[in-house]
């Protein structure tokens, strides 16, 4: 595994702990199809939440949700629709698109911040 692959896989861990103790129920990591991949699908009482996780070592070129495009965001929109026709149970539920941002300085703690209908 490539190093940033695993700060990816380590980003995502964090984010599902930050998110199931803000009282989210995790209803699926990575789901994956053949257009691409949702990091992290959730609830939040009667909301279906799509969740993108962002990690990055440093924000020297902008913070992890940043990295975030209108071109992410657009993908993000597809796949949700798509996890929504194998999954008909979340249909009628209110979709929210989130970004938790994980940022890994070298020294120090993890910083996560989870942005709630950031597009």
């Amino acid at each position: 595994m490539r190093v940033k692959d695993a700060l990816g896989r380590y980003g995502e861990q964090l984010a599902v702990r930050h998110l199931a103790d803000a009282g989210l129920a995790i209803v699926a990591t990575n789901w994956r199809c053949a257009q691409g991949e949702i990091d992290i699908v959730a609830r939040e009482r009667d909301v279906l939440v799509i969740c993108e996780v962002k990690t990055r070592r440093t924000d020297a070129f902008g913070t992890p949700a940043e990295a975030v495009t209108r071109t992410k965001a657009d993908r993000l929109r597809r796949l949700a629709m798509l996890w929504l026709r194998d999954h008909p149970s979340g249909a009628d539920l209110d979709v929210r698109f989130d970004v938790v941002s994980v940022l890994l300085p070298r020294a120090g703690g993890p910083a996560v911040e989870h942005l709630r209908g950031a597009f």
